[in-house]
C-alpha cells in the first residue's frame, strides 16, 4: 500500500509494526480479551448445568450486575467483530503451520460473525428469522443458543491456541521466516 507519492501508508506501517515489533504484546492483549470472554461463557455454563439456574438467570459474571450485556445483540456483535478484526490484523505475524491454524480460527470466526450480524439485523429490524420469538441464528434453529455459542467459541479458540503454541515454539523453518520476537528461545 502506498500513497500518491509512492511512500508506504500509515496503515501499512501500523500493520507492519503490529506484526513485527509489537506482535508479542498484541497477541497477549488479544489472548486476555479472548480469555475474559471465555470466562463469561464458562460462568454461564456453570450457572446453568452446575447450579441449576434457568437460562434467563444465567448471565455469566458481568451479566449478573449488568443484565443488558447478555440481551444486547449489538454488544454480542461488537465482540464477534473484535474477534474477527483481531484475528485478521494479527494474521500477518504468523508463519508456516501456525499461520495455517490461525487462518482456520479466522475462517470459523468469520462465520460466527455472520451469525451475529444476522442476530443484530433481526434485533434492529424487529423481524426474527422463521417467526421465532427472539433473534435466531441459522444454526440456532437446530442447537440452543447457549450451547451453540459455547461451541462456536470453542472451535475458534482451539485452532487459535494451537496457532499461538506453534508460533511461540515454532519448527526451525517457521522460526527462520518469523519477523517478530514471539518465539521462545530454544533450550
Amino acid at each position: 500500500m502506498t500513497n500518491t507519492a509512492g511512500a508506504p501508508t500509515s496503515l501499512h506501517n501500523s500493520l507492519t509494526v503490529l506484526n513485527t515489533g509489537r506482535h508479542k504484546v498484541a497477541l497477549g492483549i488479544f489472548l486476555a480479551i479472548v480469555l475474559a470472554h471465555w470466562a463469561e461463557h464458562i460462568a454461564q455454563a456453570v450457572q446453568i448445568w452446575a447450579l441449576g439456574w434457568t437460562v434467563p438467570e444465567s448471565r455469566g459474571v458481568l451479566g449478573v450486575p449488568f443484565p443488558w450485556l447478555v440481551t444486547s445483540e449489538a454488544m454480542h456483535y461488537g465482540y464477534a467483530l473484535v474477534m474477527l478484526v483481531g484475528l485478521f490484523l494479527l494474521r500477518r505475524g504468523f508463519t508456516g503451520s501456525s499461520l495455517t491454524w490461525w487462518t482456520i480460527a479466522l475462517a470459523i470466526q468469520f462465520w460466527h460473525h455472520i451469525e451475529h450480524l444476522l442476530l443484530l439485523g433481526q434485533a434492529v429490524l424487529s423481524k426474527n428469522l422463521m417467526g421465532e420469538p427472539a433473534p435466531t441464528s441459522v444454526i440456532q434453529l437446530l442447537v440452543p443458543r447457549v450451547e451453540l455459542h459455547l461451541f462456536y467459541n470453542t472451535i475458534v479458540f482451539i485452532p487459535m491456541v494451537i496457532a499461538m503454541y506453534l508460533h511461540w515454539r515454532p519448527p526451525a523453518a517457521d522460526r527462520d521466516a518469523m519477523k517478530c520476537s514471539c518465539a521462545y528461545a530454544r533450550g
